[in-house]
């Protein structure tokens, strides 16, 4: 029967611990992921983003050489009856033009309903309907919010790739410390999710 030495236990021990605090202090930067291309034409923003995170993306488009913004999102869970919206996509718009944007320069692209893959059907109805459109374009910048920009650039990156290049930006959280992530319960909460989810539609999803 093989077995470790003392040795050789105080080894494995080392470097477990090791891996694990390496995992612990860079998960976050591997999934709030920042990535923009220069050049690109369009600013994808996520729907669901809180206000603070728009304002971000707002001043994002003001600072770039965006000609449009594109706003994707899903069936409001919450409130739509005491609204004139009933989508995260049309929400996000609004609160755009109510920033100060043009109408004009930004379109809302909501997402039917879906129960689960959200984030992948927001891929696919923004390729539907550029498809669909008179935007010609050769890429885009998503943009996101911390730990879900990995998941959802992988998402659009598989759909649009490589007829249109995708770079991604990840608004820094108010929710949690981005380095002391471990040291609040938001924090752990949202890193776990986001890393089994990203797992799960990088390696596990059959749409991908």
């Amino acid at each position: 029967m093989w077995t470790l030495t003392a040795q050789g236990w105080a080894i494995a021990i080392a470097f477990i611990a090791y891996f694990i605090f390496f995992i612990i202090t860079h998960v976050h930067s591997f999934l709030a992921v920042t990535s923009p291309i220069n050049s690109a034409e369009v600013l994808v923003v996520e729907g669901w983003l809180p206000d603070y995170a728009i304002e971000k993306a707002l001043t994002e488009f003001q600072n770039g050489s965006y000609r449009q913004i594109i706003t994707t999102g899903g069936t409001l869970r919450k409130g739509s009856y005491l609204t004139a919206y009933n989508n995260y996509a049309d929400v996000s718009a609004a609160t755009f033009i109510k920033l100060g944007l043009e109408a004009e320069k930004v379109v809302a692209v909501p997402t039917p309903f879906v129960v689960k893959d959200r984030s992948y059907a927001s891929a696919v109805e923004f390729h539907r309907w550029l498809s669909n459109s008179n935007l010609q374009i050769e890429s885009i910048n998503l943009f996101s919010l911390d730990v879900h920009a990995r998941r959802s650039w992988f998402l659009f990156k598989k759909i649009l790739t490589p007829d249109i290049k995708v770079g991604v930006i990840a608004a820094t959280t108010e929710d949690y410390n981005p380095s002391k992530w471990w040291g609040s319960s938001e924090g752990v909460r949202t890193i776990i999710h986001e890393a089994i989810a990203y797992i799960y539609g990088r390696f596990l999803n059959w749409q991908n």
